[in-house]
């Protein structure tokens, strides 16, 4: 590196690096002198000549120097006027932005909330073994931009472990490729029209994301026998959790599927059925999807991340042929695409039957962990009671008497137990009965028997 000063006009220190050539190591001295203030702007620079006979390099170098800077606006040059440090306008004044969040922030103690599985039962060795098996195989031309709806081998897959195992009349082309549950319902919302209903509690984000989106919402309200099908009005869709409802754990009953599906028929509204666990029921065979009844009026929905992990963020829809043209349409603009590896692994999974044997060893642990919630409980807890069917990740403990959920949810937070209340789901929180939402699920396998522990111990000192 050489020192150099220019020795005509303004007395300027120049350490110009010859490494990448004079040209660019002079561009890169004169930038940095800019920027780092040593030039001030409105200061001249000696003359292309003057400069480069005190540098003792050619005056085309120079020049050529000066004209590559004034193009990108560090330098100005006027006839009469020499070149200048161009003016720079005041930097505006950096925000200060809190840092960034996670869609779920981490619980301090124990991680009773409901909407996750046991992450520690997320299946390593067969993902990467079948990650290992699809980039020995794949083509190279698997990794173009490929199609938007999903790759076709995933979409042959999920057609036939769907019709196996939910009862779900598809073909490949009926099924498109999603990233996560919001992105499928922010599709949905943008291929349909008119009125949208939504569950009543349910999950506040979903029907705040079709209101978003420009849709009017309504509500329907659930009771022991799921949503309430005869409020159902001029809806053009409705979107409901019919195999076990979240949150209160209900089972649409066998009449009301019917009426439901009558209603659709009838009005020509399309029914959006979220089976977001219907993999799990652990007293009887889990009822089949809704839309195996009615294929024509109902979009289907499902998604790994209650059976594996949402951190995938895979998931897909079945739609009715009629509909599959406007939601291809809908996602020419949504880039939110799931990469082609995670979609062709996830296929090996399902055709080689890993993924059946992963939703066994699920069923058996989370079955074990619901018993064990409800006997503490009823042990433990006079007049509570645990609702809806011995299903999915999540269960809503139901507490006695009028009691204040505010305060139950603070003892609970003392005692380092993390749970979500019942009126967080609820549209007017004041309606919602007292009680408790309680993932047990979401613990890995060493914590759960502690955290049952705590959360029983919290809620028997308020009785």
């Amino acid at each position: 590196m050489a020192d150099q000063w220019a020795s005509s006009g303004l007395d300027l220190h120049l350490a110009v690096d010859r490494a990448h050539g004079l040209r660019a190591g002079l561009e890169r001295a004169l930038r940095d002198a800019i920027r780092d203030g040593r030039l001030a702007p409105g200061d001249r620079l000696p003359s292309s000549r003057a400069l480069a006979a005190s540098l003792g390099v050619a005056r085309g170098t120079v020049t050529q120097v000066f004209e590559q800077l004034t193009a990108e606006g560090h330098l100005s040059s006027r006839p009469r006027s020499g070149v200048r440090v161009a003016p720079r306008p005041e930097p505006a004044p950096t925000p200060s932005l809190a840092p960034v969040s996670p869609f779920r922030p981490p619980a301090g103690g124990y991680d009773l909330r409901p909407g996750l599985p046991d992450l520690s039962m997320f299946p390593r060795r067969e993902w990467l073994a079948a990650t290992r098996h699809v980039l020995q195989r794949m083509p190279s031309t698997a990794f173009a931009y490929g199609d938007p709806t999903g790759d076709p081998e995933l979409r042959s897959a999920l057609a036939d472990y769907l019709g196996r195992a939910r009862g779900v009349l598809a073909t490949p082309s009926q099924v498109i490729v999603c990233a996560g549950y919001t992105h499928a319902l922010r599709v949905i919302c943008q291929a349909l029209d008119g009125t949208i209903g939504f569950e009543e509690p349910t999950l506040q984000d979903y029907p705040a994301l079709a209101a978003r989106m420009g849709l009017p919402v309504t509500r329907i309200a659930v009771d022991a026998d799921g949503m309430r099908v005869g409020d159902l009005g001029p809806e053009s869709a409705v979107v409901l959790t019919p195999a076990h409802q979240f949150p209160l754990g209900v089972t649409l009953s066998p009449q009301r599927r019917r009426d439901l599906l009558d209603w659709a028929r009838r009005s020509g509204s399309v029914v959006v059925e979220d089976d977001y666990d219907g993999e799990f029921r652990y007293d009887r065979q889990p009822v089949g999807a809704l839309q195996g009844l009615a294929p024509d009026q109902v979009i289907y929905t499902g998604t790994v991340s209650k059976t594996i992990a949402p951190g995938l963020r895979i998931a897909w829809m079945v739609a009715p042929v009629r509909l599959v043209p406007a939601l291809r349409e809908a996602l020419r603009f949504d880039e939110a695409y799931v990469n082609v590896i995670d979609q062709l692994v996830l296929a090996h999974l399902i055709r080689r039957g890993d993924l059946d044997r992963h939703l066994r060893r699920c069923r058996i642990r989370y079955r074990q962990r619901r018993d064990l919630l409800g006997r503490a409980a009823s042990a433990a807890l006079p007049g509570a009671r645990l609702s809806g069917i011995a299903a999915g990740l999540h269960a809503v403990l139901h507490l006695p008497g009028g009691g204040d959920e505010a305060a139950v949810l603070e003892r609970l937070v003392a005692r380092g137990v993390a749970v979500d209340g019942l009126s967080r789901f609820y549209r007017v929180p004041a309606e919602a009965p007292l009680g408790v939402v309680v993932g047990y699920a979401t613990p890995p396998e060493h914590a759960f028997a502690g955290a049952i522990g705590e959360l029983i111990a919290a809620l028997r000192s308020s009785w």
